[in-house]
């Protein structure tokens, strides 16, 4: 399976594609440099007019997101339209002199400004059983938590100020009106500086059900590393700390989650072609194609 290869192979199929359209008008030179500027790895669709286009783009906890482009004939005179899956859309601040980079950066600072929101939310999914929890939209402020009992805790996350009480809403059988008493009690004790999940068993006075990954890790069903596919590494003096140890890395793509030894996974991405900063390898999932980092441990 040679990712890496396809992926050189699709963006100088895309560049070919620019260099030939550049030729023909001003607009598509001008395109054609503002992608050249930004760099062709992070480009994932290009429409055949050069007036579509997005981005694969990793936030600060890297997260993958992707922005789509629309352009108008008369750009840059006329601003793009752009698209995410994010709760609300940043307002481009334009100008004939502004290009892609800019609408790029800017996005970025927006990215910037949702971290303590989406943090908030994958801490929910980590560690509460969630309804319909496969692939949830980045955009979406709403967690649908099992509370036992057929009892559904509908929570609305505040983008604005995540680590704020949400709004809460309680559906199911009869005996889910203790449970809305209870939170119309006790919803003062919420702290801000206490995770969500804390805050949720605190007020409610119970623990809350675990998402199922969790329950199996309790008892103690262990995930086969998905490039050697063994639970453990072998028991060797030359692994040294990492002897005996079992899959560390998880692919954050959910609907791949695949898990890894990350000696496996180091040794993998240094096969191919990959990029490294300071102690730390960057690559692509061998196999979803999204993007993994993993430290290097020279230990």
């Amino acid at each position: 399976m040679n990712v890496s290869g396809n992926k050189f192979s699709q963006e100088s199929k895309e560049r070919e594609r620019c260099e030939e359209l550049a030729k023909s008008s001003s607009f598509y030179r001008k395109v054609y440099s503002e992608i050249e500027e930004i760099g062709w790895e992070p480009l994932r669709r290009l429409g055949g007019d050069l007036s579509f286009f997005s981005f694969h783009i990793l936030d600060k906890k890297r997260r993958a997101h992707i922005l789509e482009i629309q352009l108008d004939r008369d750009y840059p005179q006329s601003p793009p339209s752009v698209s995410a899956d994010v709760p609300y859309m940043f307002t481009l601040e334009w100008s004939t002199s502004s290009g892609l980079k800019d609408v790029m950066y800017q996005f970025q600072k927006h990215l910037d400004n949702l971290q303590e929101f989406w943090s908030v939310l994958d801490d929910i999914d980590k560690s509460l059983c969630v309804v319909d929890t496969k692939q949830p939209s980045r955009a979406s402020p709403v967690r649908r938590i099992h509370a036992g009992n057929d009892c559904i805790v509908i929570v609305h996350i505040n983008f604005d100020d995540p680590n704020s009480l949400p709004e809460c809403r309680f559906i199911g059988p009869v005996h889910m009106n203790n449970l809305y008493m209870i939170w119309r009690r006790n919803n003062k004790k919420w702290s801000k500086e206490k995770s969500f999940p804390e805050n949720l068993e605190c007020i409610l006075g119970m623990e809350l059900p675990k998402p199922m990954n969790l329950q199996a890790e309790d008892d103690h069903q262990q995930i086969e590393c998905g490039i050697c596919y063994a639970q453990f590494l072998p028991t060797d003096e030359e692994l040294g700390a990492r002897s005996g140890t079992r899959t560390d890395y998880t692919c954050e793509n959910i609907s791949c989650n695949k898990s890894f030894h990350s000696l496996c996974l180091t040794d993998w991405l240094r096969s191919i072609t990959t990029r490294q900063s300071f102690d730390v390898l960057f690559g692509n999932c061998p196999y979803c194609s999204d993007p993994v980092a993993v430290k290097i441990n020279n230990k």
